[in-house]
């Protein structure tokens, strides 16, 4: 006789299973007992709508706040996109706000240095400037000399009267206003109107190394 193989999460599964069925059996009506342990845990606060941010899908969060403090988050039931569901970010987004690790201002570390240091937004965003203008200054090119191949045909045709036909390759001159210097990364936390903005600014640049990360 085989040993049956169970998991962890299989156990589990079943521990809780089976507790749910003896206590059914037994006349016990639990749904009553979860939604007032619910309504405990958010009694007396305000709920506001709102949509998540960690992905432009835009499920729905409904957020409860007490004495100005995020208490708790879930999905919201009448929201069309996601109907209640979220996803384990989702799920967590209260921690957004209740985060004693969560960065408030711009952080810098200079060439060399080991520690960072607090620095202002209107710094932050100047240097940001300031370096991209530098290196698309410094990388960029107009025009580019590439090798092609080309047809090239005989003007006397043999006795059948066929033109003879040959391949050369010869260098040519391309207008590309391009910097290959600047790389341009998105998430999934833009939307499609953002992605296309971010499109059209960056391809401004002359940059042509643009790519789309969902996951970041």
């Amino acid at each position: 006789m085989t040993a049956m193989k169970i998991t962890r999460r299989g156990f589990l599964q079943a521990s809780g299973s089976a507790a749910g069925i003896m206590l059914s059996g037994l006349g016990f009506d639990l749904s009553a007992a979860e939604r007032y342990a619910a309504e405990l845990r958010i009694k007396g606060a305000k709920e506001t709508t709102s949509v998540c941010c960690f992905c432009a899908v835009g499920c729905g969060l409904l957020i409860h706040t007490k004495d100005g403090k995020v208490i708790n988050a879930e999905g919201d039931p009448d929201h069309p996109v996601s109907e209640g569901s979220l996803c384990s970010k989702g799920s967590a987004a209260y921690q957004v706000v209740n985060n004693d690790s969560r960065v408030l201002a711009p952080l810098y570390r200079a060439p060399g240095a080991k520690e960072w240091k607090v620095v202002k937004w209107d710094w932050a965003l100047d240097q940001i400037a300031r370096r991209i203008k530098d290196t698309r200054d410094k990388t960029f090119k107009a025009t580019t000399s590439t090798k092609i191949r080309e047809k090239k045909v005989d003007g006397t045709p043999d006795e059948a009267g066929i033109y003879r036909e040959t391949f050369v390759d010869v260098e040519r001159q391309f207008t590309v206003n391009r910097t290959d210097g600047i790389a341009h990364v998105g998430s999934a936390a833009l939307d499609n109107e953002e992605c296309y903005l971010l499109q059209k600014l960056v391809r401004s640049w002359g940059v042509v190394h643009v790519e789309h990360q969902a996951r970041l």
